[in-house]
């Protein structure tokens, strides 16, 4: 589908658009929803099939990797196979992992369920990106990001409060069976609504640089997501694989530059928008997101609030962002993003800054606020760095960008979320973190107090002063994020601050004059 607009409206959103994005937006909330979701129910594993916190987390860490492996052949996958066959492929396998994962009989069954449904969902967002990016056109590629930005901001808030409520009154099963009728929705209304063609059957997949980049990230993000349950960088498994991961990313950019056709064109990084709004989303994917994974842990930990509670106690996020989200989205496509994300950046520090003083009886009204300004500034930012990426890409660098753009913010993601945890239980006193990896097994709990030089005659008095424990170590951690946060408005500075169309044209004229 090309891009189409309306007289004397070139920068507004037509019904053709409002279709396509449709099918998107259906895809990416299965794909989005099932990482928090499952989440969730780690402790309902845990129960059900009778294995280790650390073995249960499998059912996320597996989910992860497949995603980490599959993005990187999104651009090759868009072009040999086209954009609507390669989406409808995914739902497919997306599908079929989640009916595998409902019919698990144990944890190992589950883990490989869930690397199948990370293989599907991991092509869902680069190639939902390729497929509105190119509907939009440049002119209308912050309003379209706007749109495909609502449920990667949903997810995490909507994630516990859905899945909290299904097991609570149904089953564990019914985290991943909730997906087949989105799903299939979503597939019939795929057929239908995706423009076909754009294939090319003779284009050959770069084997050398698939063998470096799909098992460099995955490595690479194993090592990261190790470091939560190991508490430490420190330890073998955690910084080998990602020592031999990151060995594997540098020889992928050093083949890259070498070969004619690359898995992935590291050359677009000259780009100087592209560049800066990678370096951008990297910085603000490690703080944002690594401290978001602390919120209801907070609520649960600390407060002593069921998941339902804690994922509705985030909501106030959610509504501020999709209050400032469209309208941010509107103007970048005619101010460029450079005002909106600094904005944004400041909200967001000021809305964590909060956080940094909480204790153990913290009113609710004044962290919901916290939050509510932090979701104001999150739709000022993700989305309009993810245009400026984009939109001043043409042709086939819009696959490379897309598949680009979201290995970046996996990546930063997992190592955001891999450093604050270890940040926080770095802060922790001893039996603090002994009684975490207890969990709720009393057994366990007790073998922790002991194991820590704590008698049962103190016990009491020890369990009661865990909450103000873990308060401080929240409030650590929170000082560090705000600190990244406020890190990201040095590359923030370097955004456009025009209309992208006009910056889209300088770059391609500098480009075509080296």
């Amino acid at each position: 589908m090309t891009s189409s607009t309306t007289a004397g409206q070139p920068d507004k959103l037509t019904r053709d658009v409002f279709i396509v994005a449709g099918v998107v937006v259906l895809g990416a909330i299965m794909s989005i929803l099932d990482v928090t979701v499952v989440a969730v129910a780690q402790q309902t594993f845990v129960q059900t099939f009778d294995t280790s916190s650390a073995g249960a987390a499998w059912s996320m860490t597996g989910y992860t990797l497949a995603l980490a492996a599959v993005i990187p052949t999104a651009s090759w996958a868009a072009s040999r196979f086209g954009t609507k066959r390669v989406y409808m492929a995914s739902l497919v396998l997306f599908l079929l992992g989640s009916i595998l994962c409902a019919l698990a009989w144990n944890i190992g069954s589950l883990v490989a369920f869930r690397v199948i449904q990370g293989a599907g969902g991991g092509l869902l967002m680069p190639i939902g990106m390729m497929i509105m990016t190119r509907a939009a056109g440049p002119e209308r590629v912050g309003s379209v990001m706007a749109v495909l930005g609502i449920p990667m901001l949903l997810g995490p808030i909507a994630g516990p409060i859905l899945g909290g409520w299904l097991i609570e009154i149904a089953s564990w099963h019914w985290v991943f069976l909730i997906n087949i009728p989105i799903g299939i929705i979503a597939l019939v209304y795929a057929w239908f609504a995706l423009p076909g063609g754009g294939e090319q059957p003779g284009m050959r997949i770069d084997v050398p640089g698939l063998l470096m980049l799909s098992p460099g990230l995955a490595l690479f993000l194993f090592g990261v997501s190790s470091s939560a349950d190991k508490q430490t960088f420190g330890h073998p498994q955690v910084y080998i694989p990602m020592i031999v991961g990151a060995a594997l990313i540098a020889l992928f950019v050093r083949h890259a530059f070498r070969t004619s056709n690359p898995l992935l064109d590291i050359r677009l990084f000259r780009n100087k928008t592209l560049a800066v709004s990678v370096i951008t989303m990297s910085l603000f994917a490690i703080a944002f997101f690594g401290g978001s994974l602390l919120y209801p842990q907070y609520f649960q930990f600390v407060r002593g609030e069921g998941t339902l509670t804690a994922g509705l106690l985030l909501a106030p996020q959610g509504i501020g962002a999709m209050l400032t989200m469209p309208i941010a989205g509107r103007l970048t496509d005619k101010m460029g993003p450079g005002k909106f994300v600094m904005g944004g950046l400041l909200l967001i520090a000021v809305g964590i800054a909060v956080f940094t003083t909480i204790d153990t009886e913290t009113s609710y009204w004044l962290l919901c606020s916290a939050l509510f300004v932090q979701g104001l500034g999150m739709g000022m930012t993700m989305m309009p760095i993810m245009s400026a990426a984009l939109a001043t890409l043409r042709g086939p660098e819009i696959a490379d960008g897309s598949t680009m753009m979201n290995a970046v913010q996996q990546t930063s993601s997992s190592i955001g979320t891999a450093v604050m945890t270890v940040i926080f239980t770095s802060m922790l006193a001893p039996v603090t973190r002994a009684l975490m990896q207890a969990g709720d097994d009393p057994t366990r709990q007790q073998k922790a107090l002991l194991d820590n030089g704590v008698s049962p005659a103190d016990a009491p008095s020890t369990l009661a002063g865990i909450p103000a424990d873990m308060a401080s170590s929240f409030g650590t951690t929170y000082i560090v994020t705000t600190a990244l946060v406020v890190l990201t408005l040095i590359p923030a500075y370097f955004l456009p601050r025009r209309k992208l169309v006009q910056v889209a044209e300088e770059e391609h004229v500098t480009a075509a004059t080296h």
